[in-house]
């Protein structure tokens, strides 16, 4: 070996290919380090903070996000959104059991007053026992949805 610290043959020369080779391997070994940085990354990423998967169950329980929106009175007809205020009278069914029904087979509660429509959402065994009565709902309005907190007969 010389001073320089290259492999040299018998003659005194670099031995060829050494240098192209030892070349390729450290590209190589870079290429391979990227990979598996990567596949940690992916692997660890999802853990965050928190020691656990993005889809893994949480440990406790949600807590419920404070809403700042007012809760606000309507006053209306629950009903369903296939049949609205007008329920097929030839079925021979009160509203109330067309909208449970209706609802049953899918469609959702809402509340008719006069022009207005309004989806309803939330406390379903209490919309479900008021289906078809005019009533008072207290609850707080996002876009054309009220997320209810009390409904009562008017």
């Amino acid at each position: 070996m010389s001073d320089h610290g290259k492999r040299q043959s018998d003659s005194g020369g670099p031995i060829p290919g050494i240098g192209v080779r030892n070349s390729v391997i450290s590209r190589l070994s870079l290429v391979v380090a990227a990979i598996a940085a990567c596949a940690i990354a992916v692997w660890v990423g999802p853990l965050g903070t928190s020691g656990r998967a993005s889809g893994a169950a949480p440990l406790a329980a949600p807590q419920p996000v404070a809403h700042n929106e007012p809760l606000e009175t309507y006053e209306g007809v629950i009903t369903d959104s296939h049949c609205g205020a007008k329920h097929a009278s030839a079925i021979g069914e009160s509203a109330a059991d067309c909208t449970r029904k209706c609802v049953h087979a899918g469609e959702q509660f809402i509340l008719v007053d006069r022009d207005s429509t309004y989806m309803l959402e939330g406390e379903m065994q209490l919309l479900k026992k008021m289906a078809g009565q005019r009533v008072r709902v207290i609850g707080t309005l996002n876009g054309k949805t009220i997320t209810v907190n009390h409904v009562a007969e008017v």
